[in-house]
């Protein structure tokens, strides 16, 4: 794994203080039979920060790093993670309409970094990922989104079903992007608080999210592979909402 020094803490005491002292952290990776009475003030710490965590042989973290590490890697996170309760009513207080992309199983770093990019560029008010088996914002991602990841709050859920309902019961609609869709992603109206869900590219959204969907919408393809990549199809489905929304300000049918 080619990760840069100031990416990671190894070390129990030392991540113990990391914790302690607010660092923001994505994930700790912890030697499976990791035990002793240190380690067990670790265990608190995670349980009481909720912090994700994973059990890993010891030759994962030993690829990380040969230094003591004590089987236990805590890998720091590029931005400070928001949650989506708090940036919603922040965004009502400022008269905001609300633009935000949830992102159910996207992994591809690339691909992450790419959206954040185009978000950013659009103005979309924030990104809701889940905690677990998704992507999450390191050095590469920032890099990838040309910097923007500094400037768009990233909303690290623990349940994105929950999340998406926070949204909804927030007076959001929520758009999912589904290629099984016979509604063109032109057709719905975006000039309201609005919420577009893009899933990963082998699996597309969840069942429980595309359920929690007010509409389901389509790219339409007229290839042979019917397959868009999903930054690419986020962009486009970003800046239709953009284009709605400038026409309703300018009075354009």
């Amino acid at each position: 794994m080619n990760m840069e020094k100031n990416q990671y803490i190894f070390g129990i005491r030392a991540v113990i203080e990391a914790i302690e002292a607010g660092r923001d952290i994505d994930k700790i990776l912890i030697k499976k039979d990791l035990s002793g009475e240190l380690a067990g003030n670790l265990f608190e710490l995670i349980r009481e920060y909720g912090i994700v965590n994973q059990r890993v042989p010891v030759e994962r973290i030993n690829r990380i790093t040969r230094k003591n590490h004590q089987g236990v890697v805590a890998m720091l996170s590029a931005v400070t993670y928001n949650k989506i309760e708090n940036v919603v009513p922040q965004l009502y207080e400022e008269g905001k309409l609300p633009f935000v992309v949830v992102l159910d199983g996207v992994t591809d770093v690339r691909n992450f970094g790419a959206i954040a990019r185009t978000c950013e560029c659009a103005g979309v008010d924030a990104i809701v990922i889940p905690e677990r088996n998704s992507v999450s914002v390191n050095a590469d991602a920032v890099k990838t989104s040309a910097g923007a990841l500094h400037y768009l709050p990233v909303c690290r859920e623990h349940n994105l079903v929950a999340a998406v309902k926070y949204l909804k019961n927030s007076g959001f609609k929520i758009y999912g992007a589904t290629e099984k869709s016979d509604i063109n992603y032109t057709k719905p109206d975006y000039t309201e608080p609005t919420a577009i869900v893009l899933g990963a590219e082998d699996e597309g959204i969840s069942g429980e999210i595309l359920r929690l969907c007010d509409t389901h919408v389509a790219i339409p393809e007229f290839g042979n592979i019917h397959s868009l990549n999903v930054s690419v199809a986020g962009g486009v489905l970003i800046y239709e909402v953009v284009r709605q929304r400038l026409n309703n300000e300018c009075g354009v049918e």
